[in-house]
């Protein structure tokens, strides 16, 4: 049982108080730097339409007129962002074990040049209450390494339409960064709230509102606001979003004071996805397109994906399964030509 799917809640509310990330390491997942990746759960299966029985009275154009749920604000640009290759560097070895239906644990030995090396113990368990084909709740995950550094999420589904998220980090036994999310999921609308690092003697926090509202099947709007205060300073940034959701493509827009992100998602075809990014960043005064790909060859066991930026940086990533054994080997590969760099890295992962 593999648990990987990116959160940005985290990174987006402590970045003004979270510690400089360390270098990502090869075969790291997608998510936050310093905090484990979200499994899946918290994040609502699409819910089918149900065709109206023989001789009932409700017209087709009703139940087609029902407009779908937006899903979370956080995964709005997520369906690009898979697209792009994660930069590795270093070996990373990855050996999972499932000890019951829903609990496995994992450990991991990293090398590094550039980062720490070191080695981590993670544990996830998964409850029983399901919502979903693939949704069971509570989902409990957490991560030590060996300095002592923990880094633990626990997602719940309170009610049918309720879920929070509670999740902390620590550095070397000292506490660095916790927050709690709460999000409401309607019929045609999503709202959550979510409070970072709040202190109640300092005076100091950070609460982020998000709201999304499907306006037609296709279109999708919606806004986000960061209020953030400490001693000798208050401030707040808002920013809105629009989603068009095509048969094969999904076209995301944020506006706000901090710039303009932009992304484009295409489906070519089962094999073959692409993905598009700008994003302008209006206090670094710094601009940057991104262009991605992802080539999946499921006969052959194989999963690339390549990108390359506006910077002159280019990437790849290699994932090959050789089954029938539980092993899958990582390549990646990030070379900037401004700077003159090159990084390599290596994984294996075991189960």
């Amino acid at each position: 049982m593999r648990v990987l799917l990116p959160s940005k809640t985290m990174g987006s509310v402590l970045a003004a108080t979270s510690p400089s990330p360390a270098p990502a390491v090869a075969g790291s997942g997608q998510g936050v730097p310093g905090l484990v990746s979200v499994p899946p759960g918290f994040t609502m299966p699409s819910v089918s339409s149900v065709p109206p029985a023989a001789g009932s009275d409700q017209p087709t154009a009703d139940a087609q007129a029902s407009l779908p749920n937006p899903g979370s604000y956080d995964e709005c640009h997520r369906k690009c962002k898979e697209v792009f290759p994660l930069q590795m560097e270093g070996v990373r070895l990855v050996v999972n074990k499932g000890l019951s239906n829903h609990f496995q644990v994992s450990h991991t030995v990293t090398l590094s040049t550039l980062g720490d090396s070191g080695y981590r113990f993670g544990a996830t368990y998964v409850g029983s209450k399901q919502t979903g084909p693939a949704e069971s709740f509570p989902v409990m995950v957490g991560d030590m390494d060996n300095t002592g550094s923990l880094n633990a999420q626990v997602i719940h589904h309170l009610t049918t339409a309720v879920r929070s998220k509670i999740a902390i980090q620590t550095q070397q036994h000292k506490f660095v960064n916790w927050q709690c999310d709460m999000e409401y999921r309607g019929e045609d609308f999503t709202s959550a709230v979510t409070l970072g690092n709040p202190d109640v003697l300092v005076g100091s926090g950070i609460l982020v509102a998000h709201y999304l509202q499907s306006i037609t099947p296709a279109l999708t709007l919606g806004g986000e606001l960061v209020y953030h205060r400490r001693p000798g300073e208050e401030g707040a940034v808002t920013s809105l979003l629009g989603r068009y959701t095509g048969e094969n493509y999904v076209a995301t827009l944020t506006l706000g004071g901090a710039g303009a992100h932009a992304t484009y998602y295409h489906k070519a075809n089962d094999q073959l996805q692409v993905g598009v990014e700008f994003e302008a960043n209006t206090r670094m005064q710094d601009t940057t397109t991104s262009f991605g790909y992802q080539l999946d060859l499921p006969k052959a066991n194989l999963l690339f994906k390549g990108s390359v930026d506006s910077n002159w940086v280019v990437g790849a990533t290699l994932e090959k399964k050789l089954l029938p054994l539980p092993l899958t080997l990582a390549l990646g590969a990030f070379l900037n030509h401004r700077k003159n760099k090159f990084q390599c890295g290596f994984g294996v992962t075991i189960g």
